[in-house]
């Protein structure tokens, strides 16, 4: 690597008694002027065969400063007894030494850095051979940010593809803290880079769940006076064309006002290509699972009765929605909850092995979602001009987004239209895979506030479980989940576990001291509580250590913008 003697050495490698090099971290002390950052990638002059030169490359964690003052005291007394607008009567000896975890080295020795070895800032290159991007080849890069050191060098960061969206490994989760960590704008962000970069791209769908205001409903929207001449820059360094999305379908929730002003319940309209979904019994009779997945069923009564309806409802020779039997008067969320074999004379019955009282709280808890406290999404019947929402979700093709709108639905109302993308998703690529041509290849589905859908402590409800099933058999089946959060230690641990790819955000203290983040070095978790807007840490499953990143604002229409 001749180009390294052309770089300035900011340092010499040190090893002492008590604090020696390994195979793992090494030390350097450095010289008077140099400024280091956490997070600044070096490399070190190392062994190699045939008495030749290697590099080890290692990211700086912490730096500290010390001095031959045997104590503090000593230092007071040595400025004339605490005179802080006065020459020191001793002037002591002092260093900066730093400390590096070793990354990678370019001939795969790791032996222990010897000691007094320049150190150098490493250059784009060797920033690639410290994370092993030069492993990966160029079609399998997707650019996921850039890194910027103290001494101004930049150079992209690369993820393998192969770990975003398998076989290798899938799945990305952002956590940290809302309003400072950008989690949306960075999921975007890396779909967009997917989307631009991955091969065959034309064969990857995406589904987005917009899930605060109208955040995401102008995505295929250039914002109103373009993106700043910086933004601009940081965009085409990354080796990315700043652009909306194209090819975007909009399904928006019917309202309770929507039948007769047309308007959708959504804090905006899109400009095109939407459409409203509802949900009448037909089309939620074999989802009740779903839908009252927030219950707690310990005893499993409210599963039990969800299977007498749904086999009550379904035609035994087709499986598909069919009321016979006791159950043919049932045709809507009216005549389920008031009328037989629910209810007689006004009086809750037993239904298969539930007891009557038991059916009399499933009405309760059912009536209170659908009818009491619902937001206009469940209606008797559907017009043919409001879209079942499966059905749309199952159409999908590659290289479409579909952004489905549950900003201002229950709590309830989005654990069902989460888990009926999830499980028509699943459904789709598990059973049907193989056999329809125009299938995507892969599909990503995002989400923010997952930890509402896979909270960490839940034992098990049939959200859970679905989401479990995206992210331990998703990869092998081309299905990918990125999800966001404000902590992750309040998602599943299986969730966050199987991401091949995690990005933090600035988070507290308190959070960075649960044990989902003990893969990070502690001198990292106090680098991410401080750090700014827009800076994120990357983990990657290809990294040995993880990196401090920027990205370009999203280059979509976002809400609020003028």
């Amino acid at each position: 690597m001749s180009e390294s003697t052309e770089r300035p050495v900011i340092g010499l490698s040190s090893a002492t008694a008590n604090q020696p090099n390994s195979s793992d971290e090494f030390h350097f002390w450095l010289a008077p002027e140099v400024i280091v950052n956490p997070f600044d990638i070096v490399e070190a002059e190392q062994v190699a065969p045939g008495g030749e030169k290697s590099h080890t490359f290692g990211i700086v964690t912490t730096l500290e400063h010390s001095t031959d003052a045997p104590s503090h005291l000593s230092n007071f007394i040595s400025n004339d007894f605490g005179q802080v607008s006065t020459e020191p009567n001793t002037l002591r000896q002092g260093t900066t030494v730093a400390r590096v975890a070793v990354l990678s080295n370019d001939q795969d020795i790791y032996m222990p850095v010897m000691n007094d070895r320049p150190v150098r800032f490493a250059d784009e290159k060797g920033i690639h051979v410290a994370l092993g991007i030069d492993q990966v080849p160029e079609r399998y890069r997707v650019p996921a940010g850039l890194i910027a050191m103290s001494n101004g060098t930049q150079a992209v960061v690369y993820l393998d593809s192969r770990y975003i969206l398998g076989p290798e490994g899938a799945h990305v989760n952002i956590s940290g803290i809302s309003g400072l960590a950008t989690k949306t704008s960075y999921a975007i962000f890396l779909i967009q880079s997917i989307l631009q970069k991955v091969e065959n791209r034309d064969r990857i769908g995406v589904i987005i769940l917009n899930v605060k205001h109208g955040d995401l409903l102008s995505i295929d929207q250039p914002p109103p006076r373009g993106l700043d001449p910086e933004q601009h820059e940081l965009w085409e360094k990354l080796g990315l064309t700043p652009k909306p999305f194209s090819n975007v379908r909009y399904l928006l929730p019917y309202g309770k006002d929507t039948y007769t002003t047309g308007r959708p319940n959504s804090f905006r309209l899109p400009e095109r290509n939407w459409f409203t979904y509802a949900y009448s019994l037909q089309d939620t009779y074999n989802k009740l699972d779903l839908l009252l997945s927030n219950i707690p069923d310990p005893w499993d009564t409210v599963g039990a009765l969800i299977g007498e309806i749904t086999q009550g409802l379904s035609d035994p020779k087709t499986g598909q929605w069919g009321p016979s039997g006791k159950w043919k008067g049932v045709h809507d969320w009216q005549t389920l909850l008031n009328g037989e074999p629910l209810v007689k004379d006004g009086q809750a019955q037993a239904v298969g092995d539930v007891r009557a009282q038991s059916v009399a709280r499933f009405r309760r808890l059912l009536r209170r979602i659908v009818q009491t406290r619902q937001t206009g999404i469940f209606i008797s019947q559907r017009p043919k001009h409001v879209k079942n929402l499966s059905e749309e979700i199952a159409r999908i093709r590659g290289g479409e987004t579909i952004v489905v709108d549950i900003a201002r639905l229950a709590d309830d109302e989005q654990t069902l239209v989460f888990g009926d993308i999830l499980r028509t998703i699943y459904n789709l690529y598990a059973e049907e895979g193989s056999e329809r041509e125009d299938l995507p290849e892969k599909v990503i589905i995002f989400v923010d506030e997952l930890n509402k859908y896979a909270p960490a402590r839940e034992k098990e409800s049939p959200i859970l479980e679905q989401v479990l099933d995206i992210a331990e058999r998703g990869r092998s089946l081309g299905v990918v989940l990125f999800g966001a959060e404000q902590f992750m230690s309040a998602v599943h641990e299986r969730v966050a576990g199987n991401s091949s790819t995690l990005v933090l955000g600035r988070s507290g203290s308190a959070e960075l001291s649960s044990p989902v983040y003990r893969f990070l070095d502690p001198a990292i978790k106090a680098n991410i509580s401080r750090l700014q807007k827009g800076e994120l840490i990357l983990s990657h499953a290809t990294f040995r250590q993880p990196v401090k990143i920027s990205f370009p604002k999203p280059a979509y229409l976002q809400e609020g913008a003028t």
